[in-house]
């Protein structure tokens, strides 16, 4: 399997705080990977350092088959390069159906002009039809976002980033305040987007990841603890020390 991301001995430090220190990492061009560690253990920072919100003070990121460096663009070029991040909080458009919140996100180049004059095709809204079963919300593509439950606003987000066709997408806390089914679906959505992309989950829901039923790496302190299925990582003792123990 090819390496889509390759994070090789990054570190960054605030006020003398090491948030990630010495940190590597890889994954591949279609894969699912959970990462899991105590608060305070770097996962925001680390996702943050891939789509080029903190600059690391040393280490390379290589991004594709070319292998650049994710660390000489700008955030919005890192976007457009195929990196797309999922926030905790879902931020949808809550006024505006769920048709054209898919259909707004979806990956055409509009200039701020062309947005303005801009008609769906037919092949745009087969496409958001297509997100919409995909997701889970082929009903509700008439329904104001805001009407959705807290899932299916999480859901809509997630098919918001799809329709921009990242290659790798980043997924923060996804199960959080979710009911169980809800939580079940959500893990159909990101094993399903993981046949064709690379997808990080950072989750503390422990019986979610296991459904993941993917590879596991745990930081701790800003480095890699551990890495591999999540039987082997949970029976490690350093694991269990610092983060399942508590």
């Amino acid at each position: 399997m090819s390496t889509l991301l390759e994070v090789s001995g990054v570190s960054v430090t605030f006020d003398g705080f090491r948030a990630i220190n010495n940190l590597s990492f890889a994954i591949g061009q279609a894969e699912l990977r959970a990462i899991i560690g105590p608060n305070g253990a770097g996962k925001t920072t680390f996702m943050d350092i891939i789509t080029g919100k903190t600059r690391p003070d040393s280490g390379t990121i290589l991004w594709g088959e070319k292998s650049v460096s994710l660390l000489k663009m700008s955030e919005a070029q890192i976007a457009r390069a195929g990196v797309g991040r999922k926030f905790q909080k879902p931020t949808v458009f809550e006024d505006q159906s769920v048709q054209e919140n898919l259909l707004m996100a979806l990956s055409n180049a509009r200039g701020p002009f062309a947005v303005l004059v801009w008609r769906p095709a037919q092949e745009d809204l087969d496409r958001v039809r297509d997100l919409a079963s995909e997701i889970g919300l082929a009903d509700a593509l008439p329904r104001k976002a805001g009407e959705l439950s807290h899932g299916q606003k999480q859901w809509l987000e997630i098919g918001m980033l799809l329709a921009q066709e990242p290659r790798l997408l980043l997924v923060d806390e996804p199960a959080a305040g979710m009911t169980p089914a809800e939580r079940e679906h959500t893990t159909e959505i990101l094993v399903e987007a993981a046949r064709t992309r690379a997808v990080v989950v950072v989750e503390h829901d422990m019986e979610f990841i296991r459904r993941l039923n993917c590879r596991v790496t745990v930081l701790h302190e800003g480095s890699v603890l551990a890495e591999g299925s999540l039987d082997h990582v949970t029976a490690n003792k350093e694991v269990i020390d610092v983060y399942l123990g508590r």
